[in-house]
Order: C-alpha cells, then structure tokens, then sequence
C-alpha cells in the first residue's frame, strides 16, 4: 500500500487570492496615496499590487480576537488607534480598515505578518520615504507590555470589563455571554501574561528596531505550546528574551543560501523557506497545540491544533522574491551621488585585502552558492566570525522541557527529543513536523482510515483487538521513512545543529562558506550589501548607529546614540536627534562582548584615510 503513495512536497506552495486588494489598488494605487510620503523604487518587479499584498496577506498568527482589540482601551484610548505610538505604519488599504502595515485578520482574530517587522520609513527635512522589506523601526516590546498591562485592566477592573463587555458583545449582554467572556479573557491573560512577565527584560529593554526573536520564538513554542495539560502551559521552560538583534531587511533574503543572523539555517527555495517562516509565525502568536497520537505516523498530530497559513506563507515568500533593494531616493540635488567619488570607492569595496583597509567584496560580494532541490541559482552568505557581540550564542544553547513532544523524532532529520532537551532541537521538530504532514494529506488519511478501523475492532472484538490495534499503529510508525523523498530531504539543514562555540575575545576575524568542529567559531551571517544604507543601525545587534561610525574603531564608535526613523544621509544612518521614540541605546565595548549590546569588532576600513571612506560611502549609497 505505501509503495504506491507520493509523498513528495511539491515546489510551489501555492497563493493566496488578492482580488479584493488589487481592485482597491486599481480604483485608488497606494503610491498615490499621500504627498508627503515618498515609495522608494525597489525595482520593476515591485508593483503597487504586490506592496499591498505584502502588507497584508495573513500568515496565521492570532494575537487576540479583532473584536477584543477594536474594543481595547488604555488611559482612555483606543488601543488599536495608538499602534502608530509604537511605529507601526499607517495603511490605508487595510481589510478591515485601521489595522497598521504588517497587520491582518485570521479566524476572525487580529494578527501580525512579516510586513509588521519589515518595512522601513526614514524621515529627512519633513519628508518621509517608505522602503518595504527595511528593518522597522517599532517599539515591539512596549507594546508587548502595554497589551498585557490593557487586558489586566480588562480582567481586574469591573468597570473597565463591563464597558469592554458591551463593546465586543453589544448592549446589553447576557450573563451567560458575560460569563462566558470573562472566561475567555482569563485563559487569554494567564498564557500572555506568563510569557511577557517572564521573557521581557526588565532592567535593559530592547528598544525601538530591536528585539530576541530566537528567543521570544524559543519561549512562546516551549513555554505555551508543549504542556501536557489542558493549558499547554510550562512556565519554567520560559527566560529572560535578553540577546536583541536589528530586524534584517528582506529583500535578497529569498536567494540566499544561509539564514538568521548565526547562518544555521539552509535557505534558496521554497520549501526552507516555508522551514524559516514557519518558526517565525509560531513565534509571532499561531495557535498551536500538539498532541500525542499513536495514530499518526510521526507519533504526533502537528496540526490537531496549528493556525498557520501555509498558502499564506508561501504567498508573502512569492512578494519577498520580488522586492528589489531600495535605490538611493536622492537622484539630483545636494544628497545625489557623486559619481566619480562613488568609482573611487567601488576599488576599495572590490579591494582584495579583506582588512581595515577595505576589501568588503570578500565577505559580502555576489557570488554562486549552494544550488537547492527547487533553484537553480543562490547567493552565497558566508558565515564570518569578526569579533562582534557573543550574546545570541547564550539563546541557542537553552533547554527545555519537552512536554508532550518528548520521544517526537523526524526520521532521517531530528533524532528523538529527550525530556529535557535544546530549545533550538524543539523547533526544529515541530517545524518540520508540522510540514511533512500538512505536505502529506494522502499519510494524513491513512492514519485517519487506521484509526477508524481500530475502533471499529475494539468495538467488535474488545479486549481481544488489542493485538490487532497495536499491529495497526505498530505498521503506521514502520511508515516514517515513506514521509522522507530526495526532495524534501533537504530540509535536514533547515535547523542545523551548530557547532560548539567558545568565548576567546581575542580571536581573529575569519569569514568562510561553513564552520564545523574542530573549528568553531561565533559566526553571522555576511549578506550581500545591495541597499544597505537603507538597514541602519548596523551590526546584527544594531550597535552602530551609521555607517560612517562603522569605519571607525571600536573605541571610537558611539558609546550611545538616539534611536528612530531620522535620517542622516550624508553618515549613511541614524540621524543625532530623533524625536519618535524617548529612547537611548547605551552600548558596551570589546570588555563585555556578551551583554548583547557590544559595539565590538568589524574594524574593516577603519584605517583608511578620510577621503577614502568618503568615497567608500559614496558607493555604499550604489548598491
């Protein structure tokens, strides 16, 4: 019978419909839609129609209902309404209207989409200038901490819940509908109030552009996802989320060979694609509960409980591939590029030296990397260890209980979980789980067509089926193989076990495709640098407010700078005086390399001459 079953994943994934969102494009295009705002061009490929779809094509994730959320106030406010306080972009076309870029509906619950984290707008003399697919400029903590500072108002204060009450069920509502909805706002607080209360730092908060995505991920999977009871709670799997990095920018991000700041994960297609975006919506408030089943031929049903958006994913991967780096918006005038400045510098970027005499290309140039089972052509995104903060090493190293996913194994791909195990090792398998059955509705049936039989024998011959029943599963898990093809096999670097890492604060910068034992090394990733004076601030922790301060040594970089969406073109960055956000970034130096906020290493160009970084950064406003 399993001979005959094609359990290949197929290359494309399919799309999610944008007709509702292209007619509104068509009646009123969204680069039209205010005067002051100025859309970056980011290539020909990149049309109104696939910006509003990037906006808003849902991923699954499920913050809270949308009614709650239209209903939510806080010190007399509307919630929603006060989202812009946080950073989050105005859209116009949003569906329903007054949900910010990045925001979207799912089940009738209100969620985020990778645009929310994702899209950029700088700010120079009283013109603002969007860049899609730029690292957002949002207070993702606060407003973290004022959510759940809101419901907890909703929860304690009668007055608060009674008015809360009649907006989300009309006036006036029964006791039972009270009753009901009490209830609801309970189980919903307990679970968001357990992760913020715990993984939020207190003492040293991320900021505005920054946030612990590994973390948060690792903490809400493990800590709300795999409890054995009806909660699915395991509050001690939960810490402090205290290694923040910069949002990455996204364009390019769909050919490159290597993934997340530490490079661990394979990527250049669509399925390690669907293994990447899959993590991050679980991360990013699905719903998602696990369970135990003999029936299944994983051991487990990955999608008993599971809202995300597998066509919707593979919708916004479709967007990303076609978002172009932003091209320099000053083409004439005083901030226009200075061509023959710009020729200078591009010899010193191509510069073979890869020393604090330049040589950029070495690292970050555009080469041929790994080909993937469904593309033919990626970019290479060396791993390079360059002296630069240690702290997201701590994040990947964390354990866990397993709960109810203690035994799941992913055949060929993730040896079984143990009772305790890596967080990172948790993820991986059920990411992968969730895909190899949602890739598998043929195995899905047959185990759904075994259990059914199985009851009907307990039901004939009772106690004398069990030999029966448990050949049944036995056969089942004998199956797991059939779920591995060559194609979806490569999904075994999705999460790559990454080597042992060492804490020497005097090793030497090295950048290679692939580091392993007996060579280990702290490594991030080394992207291509098409539109990287878009990405400010830089680092992977975004320590480094410009990129005039990145050629500078260690000792001479800012040991603070404001943060927000003003902009400084002629330091390529951070502007000195910003005004959104009342936010200061206090960073360390080589001393302290693990707080998460060291300003150390990459000191390539900092012994060029003055002239020569300015003609250095005349060409980084090229590319």
């Amino acid at each position: 019978m399993a001979s005959s079953i094609d359990l290949r994943l197929p290359a494309v994934f399919g799309t999610a419909s944008l007709a509702v969102l292209m007619a509104a494009m068509i009646q009123n295009p969204l680069a039209h839609a205010s005067e002051e705002l100025v859309f970056i061009n980011q290539g020909a490929e990149w049309t109104d129609v696939e910006r509003l779809g990037y906006y808003s094509q849902d991923q699954g994730s499920q913050i809270m209902p949308l009614a709650w959320m239209q209903a939510l106030q806080m010190d007399g406010s509307s919630f929603l309404e006060r989202l812009p306080e946080y950073g989050y972009l105005p859209n116009e076309h949003s569906q329903p209207a007054g949900l910010p870029v990045g925001f979207t509906t799912n089940d009738d619950h209100i969620g985020m989409t990778c645009a929310a984290c994702h899209t950029r707008q700088i700010e120079v003399e009283g013109t603002a200038y969007r860049i899609d697919g730029g690292p957002a400029m949002v207070d993702f903590q606060s407003f973290l901490q004022d959510l759940s500072t809101a419901m907890r108002e909703v929860q304690d204060n009668p007055d608060t819940f009674t008015a809360f009450a009649q907006a989300v069920l009309g006036a006036p509502p029964s006791e039972e509908q009270l009753a009901a909805l009490r209830l609801e706002v309970a189980a919903w607080f307990l679970r968001f109030d357990t992760l913020m209360s715990k993984a939020l730092p207190k003492d040293n908060p991320w900021g505005p552009g920054r946030l612990d995505a590994v973390g948060m991920i690792f903490n809400r999977l493990t800590g709300l996802d795999i409890g054995e009871g009806t909660g699915h709670i395991i509050a001690d799997n939960i810490q402090v989320a205290d290694a923040p990095v910069r949002y990455p920018f996204l364009w390019n991000a769909a050919i490159q060979d290597k993934t997340q700041w530490p490079g661990f994960a394979d990527n250049g297609d669509d399925l390690l694609a669907l293994s990447r975006n899959l993590g991050e919506v679980f991360g990013v408030f699905a719903d998602f509960a696990p369970e135990k089943d003999e029936w299944r031929i994983l051991g487990v049903n990955y999608l008993a409980t599971n809202s995300a958006n597998f066509e919707g994913l593979a919708a916004l991967e479709n967007h990303i591939k076609k978002l172009g780096p932003p091209q320099w918006p000053w083409q004439e005038g005083p901030l226009a590029i200075d061509q023959q400045r710009a020729e200078r510098g591009k010899a010193i970027y191509e510069s073979p030296t890869k020393t604090e005499d330049g040589g950029c290309a070495g690292c970050h140039g555009i080469r041929k990397g790994t080909r993937r089972v469904f593309s033919e052509e990626t970019w290479a995104t060396p791993l390079c260890d360059v002296n630069t903060d240690t702290r997201e090493y701590q994040v990947l190293s964390w354990e866990a209980d397993t709960g109810v996913l203690n035994g799941a194994t992913i055949p060929f791909l993730k040896d079984p979980l143990q009772p305790r195990d890596k967080a990172f090792s948790i993820l991986g398998t059920a990411v992968l789980g969730s895909i190899l059955q949602h890739s598998s509705p043929i195995a899905m049936e047959m185990e759904t067509i075994a259990k059914k039989n199985a009851d009907r024998i307990q039901a004939v011959l009772g106690d004398r089926g069990t030999t029966i029943i448990q050949k049944f599963a036995t056969d089942l898990q004998a199956l797991q193989s059939k779920l591995i093809t060559a194609e979806n096999k490569e999904l075994i670097g999705a999460f790559r076990d990454l080597p042992k890492v060492w804490r020497n604060q005097s090793s030497q910068g090295r950048c290679k495709d692939s580091f392993s034992d007996p060579d280990p090394a702290i490594v991030y990733e080394s992207r291509v640098m098409q539109g990287i004076w878009a990405a400010a601030p830089y680092l992977h922790n975004g320590s480094v407010p410009t990129l005039e301060d990145l050629l500078e040594p260690t000792a001479e970089r800012p040991s603070s700078f404001q943060v927000g969406p003003a902009y400084d073109p002629i330091k390529i960055g951070l502007a000195a005086e910003q005004t959104q956000f009342d936010y200061t970034y206090v960073t360390t130096d080589c001393d302290d390399r693990d707080s998460g906020n060291s300003r150390c290493g990459h000191e390539y160009g900092t012994k060029l001459s003055e002239e020569e970084k300015k003609d250095l950064l005349e060409y980084l406003k090229v590319l």
